[in-house]
């Protein structure tokens, strides 16, 4: 039940998008929020910064300012330059660097066989990478909130991958970059767009084909649904029918004081949608992060299933609530916004039939509506799509892109906009049903399942066949001059 009160704590604090956060790391905070606070840096490793342009794609005078780019690197296991050692590079996504620094451990786990220098690299906006010198200055307006975006965070890794390399002149070491959930979509789009810079990319969890109708837009709900069926049956049908009771108890003269109180909520409920939508993202973050050995999905599911043998599905969800410290909050301005509450990117995930939940469709007026009032920007639809591409992939990518891995777990939500087949010979995609959000690049533990530990072999595998094929064409150009 401790876990059922993280999930939730957690799941509100990003609710007010309605959009579970895209972070490999969420679910280790969830299980450890002291992680925050507490990640080790560890001695082998050396933080840097790096003086980073603000905008690499304009000449504007404004354009040429800076801010100090947090990087961090690992020599322990490195080659070395004279041997055109490897250089494995993390590209941070939607949180601080800290706790990357200990959760991410493909890289760490994988130092010793590639010989390889490890990087990582803290994404513009967030932890110690602040622009214009602090975060309220940062997330003051439109205009100093306008140069955060995807575009300008690849450049940003691309010229601190390519400083790195002159600097400790590896000119010729291989660079692998990996990321998970935005940060895969992030490593996929790196090695698409900068070729030069990356030999290749493994993209954990990356829904790049949830974008401008691509995927149905109710596909992540659809697979929540699927995770709690597989688990219970009747676990299923309660929360299938949880949302009816709510709305009539809410109906009821002091049901809204009544609900207030069977779920101990921080403050007290102003209508029903509140209440719902807490429930609905401690659901949703579950599946997401469903991963071994505690499995949420089922721990919710253990929970439910106790008190509907006794009295039934109400008091199931009393039970719940005597775990469950919601904080109902109200929307933010962006001065109060925390980190990842905001990208460019548009992701038309609503409800369809069909799920346990209410159906609610994607708006797009209201998404516009609501990234105008928060953040003062307008979004724009059709540009992920116009600039990285995503329609008819494998008719595109199969004689264009390589080198991409594309890791998903089946129990993961967002695998719905994932690409889960083979594009091309180089293109490859590795899945397991039961793996969950970006679960293949966190650390190695001793409990980890036979398919897990299966996973990262064939991961690993495929990208050893990546450096060697890069170094014997290496030698062969070498040998002809």
């Amino acid at each position: 039940m401790v876990m059922i009160l993280s999930i939730a704590s957690t799941g509100i604090a990003a609710g007010w998008t309605d959009i579970p956060r895209l972070s490999p790391t969420r679910g280790i905070i969830m299980e450890d929020p002291d992680l925050l606070s507490s990640a080790a840096v560890s001695d082998d490793l050396q933080t840097c910064y790096y003086p980073q342009t603000l905008d690499h794609f304009n000449y504007q005078p404004q354009s040429y300012g800076t801010f100090q780019q947090r990087y961090v690197m690992n020599f322990k296991y490195w080659g070395g330059a004279n041997n055109s050692a490897p250089i494995l590079a993390y590209l941070g996504a939607e949180s601080p660097l800290n706790v990357s620094l200990t959760a991410i451990g493909f890289l760490n786990d994988s130092a010793v066989s590639f010989n390889a220098l490890l990087v990582y690299i803290e994404h513009q906006y967030y932890g110690k990478s602040i622009p214009f010198g602090s975060r309220e200055e940062a997330f003051k307006n439109a205009s100093t909130l306008g140069y955060f975006n995807s575009a300008q965070a690849i450049a940003d890794y691309a010229e601190i991958i390519m400083h790195i390399k002159s600097k400790l002149r590896a000119f010729y070491s291989p660079v692998i970059v990996v990321g998970g959930s935005y940060g895969g979509m992030l490593a996929s789009w790196l090695r698409l767009k900068y070729p030069h810079v990356a030999l290749g990319a493994l993209a954990s969890s990356a829904p790049i084909l949830y974008f401008d109708k691509i995927t149905p837009s109710g596909a992540y709900y659809s697979v929540v649904t699927k995770d709690f069926r597989e688990a219970s049956e009747s676990c299923y049908q309660t929360i299938r029918n949880s949302w009816s009771v709510i709305d009539k108890i809410a109906s009821q003269p002091n049901g809204l004081s009544t609900l207030s109180m069977i779920f101990n909520t921080c403050k007290p409920l102003t209508k029903s949608s509140e209440l719902k939508i807490a429930l609905k993202n401690m659901y949703a973050l579950a599946a997401q992060y469903n991963s071994p050995p505690r499995y949420p999905v089922t721990v919710i599911c253990r929970g439910i299933e106790r008190k509907i043998f006794l009295v039934r599905f109400l008091q199931a969800l009393l039970l719940m609530g005597i775990f469950l410290a919601i904080l109902i909050n109200k929307p933010m301005n962006p001065k109060q916004l925390k980190d990842g509450d905001g990208s460019e990117m548009v992701i038309p995930k609503g409800i369809g039939n069909g799920t346990m939940f209410q159906p609610a469709p994607f708006n797009l007026t209201s998404f516009i509506q609501h990234c105008k009032t928060i953040f003062g920007v307008l979004p724009r639809p059709h540009w992920v799509t116009s600039y990285y591409g995503g329609h008819d992939i494998k008719l595109i990518l199969q004689r264009f892109g390589s080198n991409i891995i594309f890791s998903n777990g089946l129990r993961d939500p967002y695998s719905g906009g994932g690409v889960l087949e083979n594009i091309s010979e180089s293109i490859l995609a590795v899945k397991t049903v039961n793996g969950s959000h970006c679960l293949d690049i966190l650390a190695q533990t001793a409990s980890d399942p036979e398919w897990l530990v299966k996973q990262r072999q064939t991961e690993v595998k495929i990208i050893r066949g990546w450096i060697a094929q890069y170094y014997a064409d290496l030698k062969d150009i070498l040998f002809k001059q």
